[in-house]
This record gives structure tokens, C-alpha cells and sequence, in this order.
């Protein structure tokens, strides 16, 4: 589930059939000029590309490399044949989800239009230099990309349908690693299974009044008349809405954590709500706008400070814990986790931290490099199946201070790949492979019975050679 005020920003649709990049050893002629917000190029506008019965100007590309560079991006013209690609990828899933009949609901394009504008706006420096930099409104530019953005989504689930009978079996993964060059194999660094037992600091229903008065002193400022969102600028404690004052932009009832959207699905546009409480802090929010199953929200955060007392009460609780599972040796730490841990992401896991970066397969094996320092330090001198005394930790993102129990349950040192130690993440590679050539396949066969052409400025770019055909070879496709 999304936390609130944290977004996942996807600026594009990047079609796994291009594999092939730009020659990085050929020279490039980017703009290597200090770049400021002063506005893109501009140029005669000309088609760049024909796939079927869509064509995509020029315009297109250059308002997408608009949308590269105000991501954040360093300036690199020859990115626009990458886009290109984009677009011709883009164009025919989008062909063939018309005869699919594959569709997308207009609130979710509305929210994803919502999403990325907060993010260029952000990136930009505020509004008003996103509207110097585009030469336009936000609200012209919103109308402008809302097109592409909504075929895109399309293609992402025509791209989903194309592959969506495609799984692997055990056979399947050991004739992928049998194929393997042995003299290429990869290497996996050392990979540890670390559990824990979280025990945060609560605080007593005394000590958490003076932050939700604190939110109720700001919420009936905004009932005199105050500016919400200045306010939310100046006081809210949600980096991720903080700087839009708030804004949360739209969302269904899965985009909040539950206390949020109980309250959020109650009220009508313009409504202000109580102070309400979640796992974050104490809130109220204010509906902008309902759209369907979605809201639009803006909304104030005060997050409680740890107090020493609590602080107290944790360690103590955690203590207790350790005392009685060393004492025993029976009591399972899957079970304990279960039971005590605080931590909503793992204790239903047996109390398993996951790999954060194969967070789909659930994969508990996490290479030493990727983990928390303060837990490598930890286990550093444990011996597998032993837990450790309990530890204050505190979060590098947060600053949120917790204690923990860890277990360590297993260490693998670097090694070579094999199917016995490795098969999940072979399992992993193998389907990956399969997903890229399903999706090659696709693209081969549509390629040969469409018509397409590309701007003779886009042929010298080798990640746009397999577009071209001869045109008698071609034919529309209905």
C-alpha cells in the first residue's frame, strides 16, 4: 500500500523488446551548457514517424524530452531517437488493444496526469517555473500530455495481455541455466536471511494530547480562514505533500492507509475533517474533490515525538522478550515475530526482512551490501540460528528510534551460480527471459504486417534499425 505523501513516478513507457541502447562510444553532441529552466527548444513541427494509421510529429518528442529534462535529466539530444522508440513501441500495442478492446478507466489517467504534474512542478522549483520553463500553463500542459499518457497506460496493459500466460517451470529454469556459457555464469555476492522483532516506543494517551491539540490549533486556523496550504507548507510533517501544501492529488481507497480513507470517502468537496489519528501522526484533511471512486485530498500531518519514557517502555518490553526466548529454546522465533514485533512489513513473515530489491519474489535473501548498516553491524559477530540482544536502531529516513531482536537464519557466502543455491533467482532470470523474447516475438510479427516509417533525421540511430523495412514488404494493418 502507498504511504501517504510518497509517490512512485514514472516519467515513461519503456518497451522491454528494445534492448539495444545507443552506441555510448559514439560521440555525442549534447548541450553541455549550464541548464536552467529557460524553456525548450523549439522547432518546425514535421512527422518523425508513421506506424499504421497513427503518425507522431515531432512536437511529440519534443514535448516528452520537455518531460526528460524537468525530470531531472542532464540534456542529451540523441535521447530523442530513445524516445522515438518509445512512441513506435507505444503506437502499436496501442493498435492492437483497440482490436483487444483493452481499455483504461479515465480516473486512473486522471490520477497518473495528477501524479507526474506534482512531480515536475516539484522538480522544477514550484508552478510558476515549471510554466517559465514549458512556456505554457499547467493546466494547457496537463490537457497536452493527458493523450499520451492515457495510450501509454493502454500499451502497458496490452504489453500485460501479451504476456500474460507466460510462466516457467522447473524444466524451464534448468535448461535456461544449462544454457548458460559456464565461463559467464554469474556471480552472487555473500547473502544473509536476517529476522527481527521490532518494538517501537508507544506513547501513553497523556503524552500524545499535546501533538493532537497541536493539530486541532491548526485545523481551526484553517476554519477562520487561513490558507490550508500555506499552512501545511509552514507546519506539516509529510515530506512527501509538505511542499504542495498537502495536496495529495487523486486516489481510490487502496492509494491511503485505512484511517486515512475511512475518513477522506466520508466527506463531500470542501469538507475539512476532525483531527483524526493513523499510523503517521495525527491528521485532518480536506477533500478537494470526488471523481468517481477516487478523491482528491490535501492535508495536515504532526507526528508525535518519541519521549524518553516510551522510549523506556519499549527497551523494557524488548528485554523481557530476549530474557524468555533464551531461557527457552523452544519458543520459535517465527512465532514470537508473529505475536510482539511491531513491524507491519515483516512480523506477518515469520519476522523476515525482504530483499529490498526483489521485493516481487519475496525473496529473503539479502546480499550484505544491501543492508541496513546498523543491522550488518549486528550480526557481524552472530552465529547462524542465534538471536541478539535487544538494540536501539534508529531509521536513516525517518529518525524514527526503535528496538530489535535479530536472528540471524542463514549465511551464504559469495559464489557462482548454481541451481541448488540459486534457484529462485534463476527462476527469476529465466522468466524475465522468456517475458523479453514473448514480448520480441510479438513485436517482430507486428512490425512485419504494419506500415511503418521513420524521418530519414531518426535512421542513422542503430536503436531504430530494426523499424526500418522496405515499404513493399509492409502493409497497413486494420
Amino acid at each position: 500500500m502507498r504511504k501517504i505523501g510518497i509517490f512512485i513516478v514514472n516519467i515513461f513507457l519503456v518497451a522491454t523488446v528494445a534492448q539495444a541502447q545507443i552506441d555510448t562510444t559514439k560521440q555525442v553532441k549534447a548541450d553541455t551548457t549550464t541548464r536552467t529552466f529557460a524553456g525548450p527548444v523549439r522547432t518546425i513541427d514535421k512527422i518523425a514517424g508513421i506506424v499504421g494509421s497513427s503518425i507522431i510529429l515531432q512536437s511529440d518528442i519534443e514535448l516528452q524530452y520537455a518531460q526528460y529534462l524537468v525530470s531531472g535529466q542532464q540534456p542529451n539530444p540523441d535521447f530523442k531517437a530513445v524516445l522515438l522508440q518509445n512512441q513506435l513501441t507505444q503506437k502499436l500495442l496501442a493498435q492492437q488493444a483497440v482490436i483487444d478492446s483493452v481499455q483504461v478507466k479515465e480516473e486512473d489517467v486522471d490520477a497518473d496526469v495528477d501524479r507526474r504534474m506534482r512531480s515536475f512542478i516539484q522538480r522544477a522549483g514550484g508552478e510558476e517555473k515549471l510554466q517559465q520553463f514549458l512556456g505554457k500553463s499547467t493546466i494547457q500542459y496537463k490537457d497536452e500530455i493527458r493523450p499520451d499518457i492515457k495510450e501509454s497506460m493502454i500499451a502497458q496493459r496490452m504489453r500485460q495481455k501479451i504476456t500474460e500466460k507466460v510462466n516457467t517451470s522447473p524444466q524451464d529454469v534448468k535448461r535456461f541455466f544449462e544454457l548458460m556459457p559456464k565461463d559467464s555464469l554469474p556471480t552472487f555476492n555473500k547473502e544473509v536471511e536476517v529476522g527481527e522483532i521490532v518494538f517501537d516506543p508507544k506513547m501513553s494517551k497523556e503524552e500524545k494530547q499535546f501533538y493532537k491539540d497541536k493539530a486541532e490549533e491548526l485545523r481551526q486556523r484553517v476554519k477562520k480562514g487561513e490558507d490550508f496550504g500555506a499552512l501545511a507548507r509552514l507546519y506539516s510533517q509529510d515530506p512527501g505533500s509538505a511542499p504542495d501544501g498537502g495536496d495529495l492529488g487523486f486516489n481510490d481507497r487502496n492509494g491511503y492507509v485505512k484511517e486515512y480513507s475511512a475518513v477522506a470517502f466520508k466527506l463531500k468537496a470542501g469538507e475539512i475533517s476532525s483531527v483524526f489519528e493513523s499510523d503517521f501522526g495525527f491528521h485532518f484533511l480536506q477533500v478537494i474533490e470526488r471523481r468517481g471512486e477516487q478523491v482528491h485530498t490535501r492535508h495536515l500531518l504532526i507526528v508525535p515525538a518519541t519521549t524518553p519514557a516510551s522510549l523506556d517502555r519499549a527497551k523494557v518490553s524488548a528485554d523481557s522478550l530476549y530474557t524468555v526466548m533464551k531461557a527457552n529454546k523452544l519458543i520459535d522465533f517465527s512465532s514470537a515475530a508473529s505475536l510482539f514485533s511491531d513491524n507491519k512489513e515483516t512480523k506477518y513473515n515469520g519476522g523476515m526482512m525482504l530483499n529490498a530489491d526483489n521485493v516481487q519474489t519475496r525473496s529473503t535473501y539479502i546480499p550484505t551490501d544491501k543492508l541496513d548498516p546498523q543491522v550488518a553491524l549486528v550480526i557481524d559477530t552472530m552465529k547462524v540460528g542465534s538471536i541478539s540482544k535487544p538494540t536501539l536502531f534508529t531509521d536513516a529516513q525517518t529518525g524514527k528510534k526503535s528496538y530489535k531482536i535479530l536472528y540471524l537464519k542463514s549465511v551464504t557466502d559469495a559464489h557462482k551460480a548454481n541451481l541448488e543455491q540459486d534457484f529462485a533467482k534463476l527462476k527469476e532470470m529465466a522468466m524475465d527471459d522468456k517475458l523479453n523474447r514473448t514480448v520480441s516475438q510479438w513485436f517482430e510479427k507486428r512490425r512485419k504486417e504494419t506500415f511503418i516509417k521513420i524521418d530519414p533525421e531518426y535512421q542513422k540511430y542503430p536503436i531504430l534499425q530494426k523499424w526500418i523495412a522496405p515499404v513493399t514488404t509492409a502493409q497497413v494493418k486494420p
